[in-house]
């Protein structure tokens, strides 16, 4: 690990900088990713952005959008731009398996890497780590590095403001989730104060959808959640099919599983979606449940106490029984 007064040292002087973020980018990762990028080009850096794979179009807005390169499509030049960099920030992810063909590229470059992240027993491939889980966004996090630990928040434009803002909305659920602080609060406002449009940013992102996502959301609604009043769990579950069928694009089942959390005692929700090769799991929960530990023993996943990802390459009736055949282990906890 190298100290802070290293990394200083390294950012007083232009030089060549990657951002990237896990796959299948949501609005904290595209957030702190060009939020940071808006920072540092003011410094006189060479940035680049690159995304594993490609992210909702209701974020394509933010702030030099465009200069994003989406790995998947752009892969030799990107290659060549890890190999070349002198820097690369790793943001909102914590494992190389989670930027998927990136991670051996990342892994051999010579760059010094530097993790911001707020998820839970980060990999040491990082040289540098500026980490906390009781952090509510990685965007957070972002803003802490640049306020209070390398002292430039007259570098924060609005811009940056814009898309740090967007970043801690998104993960905080619109500021309603328990890692929701009063300091939080005041990062916040102090955002709004260097230029983040509160209303504008929200009205993008929440008030944005096709008409094919809502008439996905109804039919999920509707035909395909399934309420274990038993175990006060709740489940979506979605065949490529039904993605097929609405023309569902990236980004645009993100928040379903929200909505099955939401019904009065429930304590555990699931969105479950076939994908071409895998089988997607989202859930949420309340309260003290793990959802990350499901996710992670039973799962291949991992993430957040209340909010966690995993995958299988089983069917997707066999993952849904597997979920459903879990759920008696932690009927006590979900009983509570």
């Amino acid at each position: 690990m190298i100290s802070l007064d290293n990394l200083k040292d390294k950012l007083a002087t232009p030089c060549n900088i990657v951002i990237t973020t896990h796959h299948k980018p949501d609005g904290d990762a595209m957030g702190s990713s060009l939020g940071l990028y808006n920072y540092l080009i003011q410094k006189g850096h060479h940035v680049k952005v690159i995304t594993p794979t490609d992210y909702p179009f209701f974020l394509q807005w933010l702030p030099n959008n465009p200069e994003v390169i989406i790995y998947t499509d752009h892969q030799t030049q990107s290659n060549v731009l890890i190999k070349n960099a002198d820097l690369i920030f790793c943001l909102d992810f914590n494992s190389l398996s989670r930027i998927n063909e990136m991670g051996a590229e990342v892994k051999n470059s010579t760059a010094l890497k530097i993790m911001i992240d707020h998820h839970l027993e980060p990999e040491d491939f990082d040289d540098f780590r500026h980490w906390s889980i009781k952090a509510c966004a990685t965007a957070q996090l972002v803003y802490d590095f640049i306020v209070n630990h390398l002292n430039e928040r007259d570098l924060i434009s609005s811009d940056v403001a814009t898309c740090l803002y967007l970043g801690i909305m998104t993960d905080s659920g619109s500021f309603r989730f328990p890692t929701v602080t009063s300091d939080l609060h005041r990062i916040v406002a102090d955002l709004i104060d260097l230029g983040a449009n509160n209303s504008r940013i929200h009205q993008l992102v929440y008030d944005n959808a096709s008409e094919e996502r809502l008439r996905f959301l109804g039919y999920c609604l509707s035909n395909k959640l399934e309420v274990l009043r038993e175990f006060n769990t709740a489940l979506i579950t979605v065949s490529q099919a039904d993605i097929n069928k609405f023309n569902i694009q990236t980004g645009e089942s993100e928040g379903i599983v929200n909505y099955a959390l939401s019904i009065n005692g429930i304590k555990l929700a699931a969105f479950i979606t076939e994908r071409k090769n895998e089988v997607k799991l989202s859930l949420r929960s309340t309260g003290d449940f793990p959802a990350n530990e499901i996710c992670k023993k039973y799962f291949n996943g991992g993430g957040h106490r209340n909010a966690s990802g995993g995958q299988s390459t089983d069917s997707l009736a066999a993952v849904t029984a597997q979920f459903k055949a879990i759920l008696p282990e932690y009927k006590n906890l979900l009983l509570q």
